[in-house]
């Protein structure tokens, strides 16, 4: 019989009870992102810093924090923000020491995927990284010695206290406890501790689990806290149209992965652009002449609105999953029966219910007739006959009715038909995802969803998600079932010219994030049917106030190889290189390179003899510039098609203005020689205008007293009226 668990409400007694299980050398292995449990981590970890003869070992990944500025205007500008959206959520202790180099020497924290760029400067972390596929998580963490599993849950709301949801992260953990629990089974000590948050949202389905998968659980209601929200990024013109590219490619009643960030809301935004405004979808469509240009389009692509819609399958659940669900776009339901997904796949079944589903399941052998109660029991979980119908005795019952189970005859049939059958397919679901985490109105969303829409979401394993062929849960022939016409959009911040790509590190071997699951997502897209990967890329970057190429000739690192290449979509249009020649290959991507860098590009794969040395640059490719962008964008018609924020901004309008001078401010003084310049002319500036007032008074800026605010003040001045032009 399984045992209960230890329920306390103090933190202090919840570290003594882990430290009784299992000793003073403690292996911690905590969620991705949002599911750390702060309360438990940080009153360990300050029992660690305590007693220096407890040895923490901390494996996880995505430890967020809340952002803080590094010179003293990024300041002025942070803090305020800070306190306002972050103010009340607790910080990880753990990870702001080990950003600043804090750690005592008996800790150790390792991640397999960082918050991008946070220890790019970091020795310690860098060494401590562990480069893992998402998929073989939780062999490594096994494999690391893990003996205590820590995780945030989300207490049922009907207050039984018999289950709880792993709600943002199941996606290690269903795999992850099961071993522990083996684990423990065969005489090591380990310990299981859930945290329970009642601001973290109840999701149902996969990742309910028994409040007897837990050891220990903290509950102390009082001490509940609001979940760490990720601000909405703006998207910019160039993120605009790479979504809309990408959107092109999505194919109706297909299958759709996305990740977080500015590219991936963009889009979602398209992608909702093309079902709600088709017309100016296709004005922009027409300008740009995709159909004639990138063929691809017309064979794996689409742009009318979404009939039959999208299923997701991301090991992510952004909040974009949430307004493509609330705009009509996710609702593609897929089921876990095999033998009924592909008929519903190949058109048989459709999601309205006849007596002529049930002929089409008996032609198929998936049910006999008579019924059978087996056969009750299966047709009932599906919605196809009614929740209320029995089996007994040989006839189908409900309410008052005793109906003959023999399709042969016809007036069982028009009696079934009558009173037995359901009016369409329940049971199904529109996402699956492994994990969550983003702004604070996605979390009041996902509290407040419809029971049904809650229904058809469903929190999972990354294993079932991101492989065809785990172990756990082993049904490749459903996978791809539900998996038709896969999309998986992914994004990078290199690409060299043979399409190699280039997305968690750099080539002197520092990480700037990780591979997570993007390898898992671009191999799975060659292994099914009709299934692409598309890597979205922005063409540039900056480096000061100068441009570079993201589209390179070659790199010291890469985390998708050349022969996994497969398409790659920038601002200025879709890449098209599964199956194609090196050359091929190499003029795609420099046709949809920045028109600055093409000319050096070409020269390098001629040089290198990858491009015929005849080749010339055709006229049409030296369109892309920014220019061309804005102008595309504009052929919509509207600016509200293409908002820098279409989905809620957690900026004031201010701080939106504060925000891109600084941006400004911070490329030009990237140098030293720049620096100087800045300087100077921010010295000769003229006082601040009167709409520059409210400006620096939200800086704290309009009375500056000392040397240092004076200067703040008038860079900041300088800056905003830069940022005019």
């Amino acid at each position: 019989m399984a045992k209960s668990p230890i329920t306390l409400s103090k933190t202090d007694a919840c570290i003594d009870a882990i430290i009784a299980r299992v000793g003073q050398d403690i292996t911690l292995g905590l969620p991705l992102g949002l599911g750390k449990p702060v309360r438990i981590i940080n009153a360990l970890y300050r029992r660690a810093q305590q007693d220096p003869g407890l040895n923490l070992h901390i494996v996880t990944a995505l430890s967020p924090l809340a952002p803080q500025g590094k010179g003293s205007l990024e300041r002025r500008f942070m803090e305020p923000f800070a306190e306002r959206v972050f103010g009340d959520v607790p910080e990880l202790n753990y990870a702001r020491d080990a950003v600043n180099g804090k750690l005592p020497s008996n800790v150790k924290v390792s991640e397999f995927f960082f918050q991008a760029g946070a220890y790019l400067n970091n020795p310690l972390q860098q060494q401590h990284y562990v480069c893992t596929n998402y998929t073989h998580a939780v062999r490594d963490l096994m494999a690391l010695g893990v003996n205590v599993v820590a995780q945030m849950v989300a207490p049922d709301p009907s207050g039984s206290g018999e289950t709880f949801s792993l709600s943002c992260n199941p996606d290690l953990s269903l795999d992850l406890v099961p071993k522990l629990q083996a684990l423990e089974a065969s005489g090591v000590p380990v310990a299981l501790v859930g945290e329970l948050n009642q601001q973290l949202p109840y999701m149902g389905n996969d990742a309910v689990v028994p409040a007897t998968a837990f050891d220990i659980l903290l509950q102390s209601p009082a001490d509940d806290y609001p979940l760490f929200p990720v601000p909405s990024q703006p998207i910019s013109a160039a993120d605009h149209l790479i979504g809309f590219y990408a959107s092109t490619l999505i194919r109706d009643g297909g299958t759709l992965q996305v990740g977080i960030g500015s590219l991936g809301a963009a889009v979602v935004n398209c992608t909702l652009l093309r079902h709600r405004a088709n017309r100016q979808y296709k004005a922009v469509f027409d300008h740009l002449q995709v159909a004639e240009r990138f063929p691809v389009v017309t064979e794996w692509g689409g742009t009318e609105a979404f009939s039959e819609g999208l299923y997701g399958s991301s090991e992510m659940m952004v909040d974009g999953f949430i307004h493509l669900l609330n705009g009509g776009v996710l609702k593609r339901q897929v089921f876990a029966d095999v033998d009924l997904q592909e008929l519903i796949n190949a058109g048989r079944i459709g999601s309205d219910v006849s007596i002529e589903t049930l002929d089409v399941l008996r032609e198929q052998e998936l049910i006999d007739s008579p019924l059978r109660a087996r056969d009750i029991q299966w047709l009932k979980q599906y919605g196809i006959l009614r929740s209320d119908v029995q089996f007994k005795g040989g006839r189908l019952t409900i309410n008052d009715y005793s109906l003959d189970p023999d399709l042969d005859k016809e007036d069982a049939r028009s009696a079934i038909s009558t009173v037995a059958l359901g009016k369409q397919l329940t049971g199904g679901v529109v996402l699956h995802g492994g994990f969550y985490i983003g702004p604070d109105s996605f979390y009041e969303q996902l509290r407040n969803l419809p029971q049904e829409d809650a229904a058809r979401i469903c929190m999972t394993s990354v294993n079932f998600i991101n492989d065809l062929y785990d172990h756990r849960f082993g049904n490749q022939r459903l996978k791809a079932a539900q998996r038709k016409e896969s999309r998986f959009i992914n994004s990078a911040m290199m690409c060299t010219l043979d399409g190699s790509i280039v997305s968690d590190g750099l080539d002197d071997g520092r990480v700037v994030s990780g591979v997570g699951g993007q390898y898992n997502f671009v191999a799975m897209a060659h292994e099914l049917p009709r299934a692409r990967s598309i890597i979205a890329l922005r063409s540039t970057r900056k480096s000061g106030k100068a441009a570079e190429s993201n589209i390179i000739f070659s790199y010291g690192h890469c985390t998708i190889p050349r022969h996994l290449r497969d398409v790659v979509i920038t601002e200025y249009g879709i890449a098209d290189l599964r199956g194609k020649s090196d050359q091929e290959v190499y003029l795609a991507l420099i046709r949809i390179a920045d028109a600055r860098f093409q000319p050096g590009l070409l020269k390098q794969a001629q040089k290198a003899g990858k491009v015929a040395a005849s080749f010339r640059l055709p006229a049409q490719w030296q369109q892309n510039t920014p220019d061309t962008v804005r102008t595309a964008l504009a052929s919509a018609g509207t600016a509200d098609a293409f908002a820098s924020f279409p989905f809620g901004c957690d900026f004031t309008d201010d701080e939106l203005v504060l925000a891109k001078a600084l941006k400004g401010l911070k490329a030009a003084t990237s140098t030293w020689q720049g620096k100087l310049a800045t300087v100077w002319k921010a010295l000769r500036e003229a006082p601040a205008d009167a709409d520059q007032i409210a400006l620096l008074e939200r800086m704290s800026l309009a009375d500056p007293e000392g040397l240092r605010e004076k200067l703040d003040q008038r860079l900041l001045v300088h800056a905003l009226r830069g940022s005019r032009t």
